[in-house]
């Protein structure tokens, strides 16, 4: 069966500890390859110009200074054996192509080697062609932290000393120098989520064949997500029992489609089973998150989905046009009655039904 293309992104606040981590033989027990797109310098410079120009804005929180991808691959794809540099490269010139950004990356595996997968950091700023330089029209002087003062005095103690920390740029030198343009609002966007998850699954599906290749959850779709479990997270088990009931319902899901279920009618059980439920538990909690409300939820559902794929299974035609169709509502109601029957255990081994 197909299996779902993972692909998370995050921010990155301190890239140069970032690469250091990911580029690591001691920190990384199966680390295959290393590629970099960016010339020597490249992320130093970054790093500090995100920071200037974070500092100036006098926004409150973190820099981001870059954004990291990471993207699961099919353990089909491990065949490489000695070509690792050659597939890290492929999907990172690909990249580098794609979106004109410079970028760095990983290819490992976990430490159990069930998960390899690629670390992808990437720019969100491009190279000026011409770097902007700016000279001091008069001394300036900035305090520790770089922050621009607007009188010496503020930077000198009663002896007319610098202060400890503090700088000044004496008149006619260079006090700021930009080489790189405004961050690509589009980085920061769903739709770049979405069609960099696409780029990656297609890119994936080049090196396999038949029903090993992958697809990516449509937007709005009748799938369901799974959560990615973080290293050390503490609701390491909560997640993976939500996880596995995902998983039975994208299955479910699956299967429908294998009998030619159309896709819009599908949308419409997930509204009816899911979403809608959903929002009546939201607005009796008055908004407030309630996983084991939706845990409830998902499990009822994806009990009456089991349900109405098996009645599917055995259909005739002109039932199925029925059913599918302008009684779809009673179709879902009639099945969740049977449903109520129907166990699911959730185990070290999965669903049981």
């Amino acid at each position: 069966m197909r299996g779902a293309a993972f692909v998370q992104h995050t921010k990155i606040t301190n890239v140069a500890g970032r690469i250091g981590y990911i580029s690591s033989e001691e920190k990384q027990e199966n680390l295959y390859a290393v590629y970099d797109t960016a010339p020597e310098g490249f992320w130093q410079d970054l790093a500090r110009e995100n920071q200037m120009a974070f500092m100036r804005s006098g926004t409150e929180g973190k820099c981001i200074e870059a954004r990291e991808l990471i993207i699961a691959l099919p353990k089909e794809m491990y065949r490489y054996g000695e070509g690792h540099m050659e597939l890290l490269k492929d999907f990172t010139e690909g990249f580098k192509e794609k979106y004109g950004v410079e970028c760095i990356a990983a290819l490992h595996h976990n430490k159990t080697r069930s998960n390899y997968h690629i670390h992808l950091i990437f720019s969100e700023r491009r190279v000026l062609a011409e770097p902007e330089v700016k000279i001091a029209s008069r001394n300036m002087y900035y305090d520790p932290h770089g922050k621009h003062l607007r009188t010496a005095k503020e930077t000198k103690d009663e002896k007319g000393n610098l202060l400890p920390g503090y700088t000044v740029i004496p008149k006619g030198e260079v006090y700021e120098r930009q080489i790189f343009d405004k961050k690509d609002e589009y980085f920061k966007s769903k739709d770049f989520t979405q069609d960099v998850k696409e780029y990656f699954v297609d890119r994936i599906n080049e090196n396999l064949v038949g029903r090993n290749k992958m697809f990516v959850f449509p937007k709005d779709g009748p799938y369901i997500p799974t959560k990615k479990i973080g290293k050390n997270n503490p609701k390491a088990n909560e997640i993976q029992k939500m996880n596995e009931i995902k998983d039975e319902w994208n299955r479910q899901m699956i299967y429908a489609r294998m009998y030619q279920v159309p896709y819009e009618s599908l949308k419409e059980v997930k509204q009816e089973l899911i979403i809608n439920p959903m929002k009546e538990s939201m607005r009796r909690s008055e908004k407030k998150n309630d996983p084991e409300s939706f845990k409830e939820i998902l499990l009822k559902a994806t009990k009456t989905l089991i349900v109405m794929v098996k009645e599917t299974k055995r259909m005739r035609d002109k039932d199925f046009d029925h059913a599918w169709g302008d009684a779809l509502k009673d179709f879902i109601k009639a099945c969740a009655e049977i449903a109520k029957d129907v166990i699911i255990r959730i185990g070290e081994r999965g669903i049981e039904r």
